[in-house]
């Protein structure tokens, strides 16, 4: 049977960690053919981010014309675009209708605090998403207003989803919310609490980009975005309980992607 592919739109991560390599294992864990368009080449590893080397717009719009240009893509997801310059290229893309169920995470910094991506270019590409994943720090950089409990968290969504994307998920695996994670999703008007046990470890890095890749995964397959997001809520659960005891790195380590199917 041939499985259904899906688009990732994203910088490389060395490590492996996050960005088109987190996003590639989460397809391939999912049962998707993962395709890629390459936003930017960073140096780094569990510890930090070395290095970023945003690639030209013209090189971004080359690879998804060959991409589109030959698969049937059912699914898109966007993380790190680096550059207003390189998000014009992809809302372009999608203003033209070319990237369908498009899901927006809008990297702008790194779990080591290392910035890759400007909020400008994030909103040029707002407008276009069926469904946009900011962590808490995003949400708050994209509202302007602290988000800092679930109560302002509901807040963030509501506020961004009367903007532009249809669907929105503040996530909050770091929130204090007596030993849970607990996101935010507003879907049609409705806002739900999505809630699952906390698991503790330090190898936590490319959780977002996990997240909305595995929404992607779920948006090809045709499901409704609420259970999409219920599915990849667990998906990235149990990656996180797989790598607890993992010794990759030094730093923030990645995520068991394939533990759950072992």
């Amino acid at each position: 049977m041939t499985p259904q592919t899906v688009l990732t739109i994203a910088g490389s991560d060395s490590g492996a960690g996050a960005g088109i390599q987190a996003d590639l294992k989460t397809f391939a864990a999912l049962g998707a053919y993962g395709t890629s368009v390459l936003t930017a080449v960073t140096a780094q590893n569990t510890r930090g981010v070395d290095a970023v080397l945003p690639l030209p717009p013209q090189t971004v719009t080359d690879q998804l014309d060959s991409v589109l240009g030959d698969f049937a893509v059912r699914a898109v997801k966007t993380g790190m675009l680096g550059t207003p310059a390189v998000a014009d290229a992809v809302a372009a893309a999608a203003r033209d209708g070319r990237l369908p169920r498009l899901v927006v995470d809008p990297v702008l910094v790194a779990t080591s605090g290392h910035r890759l991506g400007v909020v400008d270019a994030v909103e040029r590409l707002l407008p276009y998403a069926e469904v946009a994943t900011p962590n808490r720090a995003e949400a708050a950089a994209l509202t302007g207003g602290p988000v800092t409990t679930v109560e302002e968290m509901v807040a963030a969504a509501e506020a961004l989803a009367a903007g532009g994307p249809a669907h929105v998920v503040v996530t909050g695996g770091d929130v204090d919310a007596a030993g849970e994670s607990v996101d935010v999703l507003v879907s049609g008007g409705t806002t739900t609490l999505l809630r699952a046990p906390r698991v503790a470890t330090r190898h936590n890095h490319g959780t977002g980009c996990s997240f909305s890749a595995a929404i992607a995964v779920g948006l090809a397959a045709g499901h409704p975005v609420p259970v999409a997001v219920a599915a990849a809520k667990e998906y990235v659960t149990r990656a996180l309980t797989g790598a607890r005891g993992w010794e990759l790195g030094a730093g923030r380590g990645p995520l068991d992607h394939f533990g759950w199917s072992r």
